[in-house]
């Protein structure tokens, strides 16, 4: 896992932050802050220096400032408690030639704070996943209680939206598809419709819910899934899906493309 806060921030030279800047501060300014930027920007035209060397001084001092405060803002999301006096505190030192530490106690203090946080994130996403499965499957008790829905061995819940007669897709095919998918709380995370394309991909590349669940579906019909975690994204998820998340999909199969030639 990478450290939120980095080793090298508060050892960092001017020049460092001057690049490490380039990359960081942009992103906290769009994702956090854009009313106080916008304020800020007023109140910086305002300002005079008496240099360029004095502004870009300023500026230097400024960028580090919010990087430093975004970062202690997310040590606080996970339970630290990091005060800004003291971190204020390490710069002025450092500026004035009087650490408290040495080199070697700072590598050590930011290494002991690298396992801290790693350690409480872990213990987050442990509790998390562990909900994750709770609300999974008490909300897959409730769908299969309503009409229309079957399950099958796996475990995979579906019900037919819209029937159609036409063929079915083997695990080899290639299919087109029309699809959305949320989370239980409906929370959406991928969808076909919103990009007005629908999706073409090997049947056998997929989750083992869509898979399975294609399968059972003809040409023109359109099923609901009810996906457990252990046929989706698993006790890992992704970027977009949390672990142990149950996934529910509303899928057209459009087309089968490049279907297996039956056996002579």
């Amino acid at each position: 896992m990478k450290s939120i806060f980095k080793v090298s921030l508060l050892a960092a030279t001017v020049a460092f932050v001057v690049g490490c800047q380039k990359e960081e501060a942009p992103k906290t300014e769009a994702t956090t802050l854009p009313a106080k930027i916008e304020a800020s920007t007023e109140s910086a035209t305002a300002a005079t220096f008496a240099s360029e060397d004095e502004k870009a001084g300023y500026a230097i001092g400024a960028s580090l400032a919010k990087y430093l405060n975004s970062n202690l803002e997310k040590q606080t999301e996970l339970g630290l408690d990091l005060k800004k006096a003291d971190v204020l505190a390490g710069v002025t030192d450092v500026f004035n030639g009087k650490e408290r530490l040495t080199d070697e106690e700072i590598q050590v203090a930011l290494q002991n704070l690298d396992q801290r946080v790693a350690e409480i994130a872990q213990k987050k996403m442990a509790a998390e996943s562990e909900a994750n499965a709770k609300a999974g499957a008490d909300f897959r008790a409730k769908f299969e209680k309503e009409d229309g829905v079957k399950k099958t061995e796996s475990g995979l819940l579906y019900k037919v939206i819209t029937p159609a007669d036409g063929p079915k897709p083997k695990d080899t095919d290639t299919v087109v598809v029309h699809y959305s998918g949320t989370l239980i709380d409906g929370t959406k995370f991928d969808s076909s419709y919103d990009r007005n394309q629908p999706a073409t991909f090997p049947l056998n590349a997929v989750i083992p819910g869509w898979t399975e669940g294609v399968q059972l579906m003809n040409v023109g019909s359109k099923y609901k899934f009810v996906i457990p975690a252990e046929l989706g994204y698993g006790a890992q998820g992704n970027q977009a899906i949390p672990a142990n998340s149950t996934l529910v999909f509303d899928v057209e199969l459009l087309e089968i493309k490049d279907a297996a030639k039956p056996a002579k």
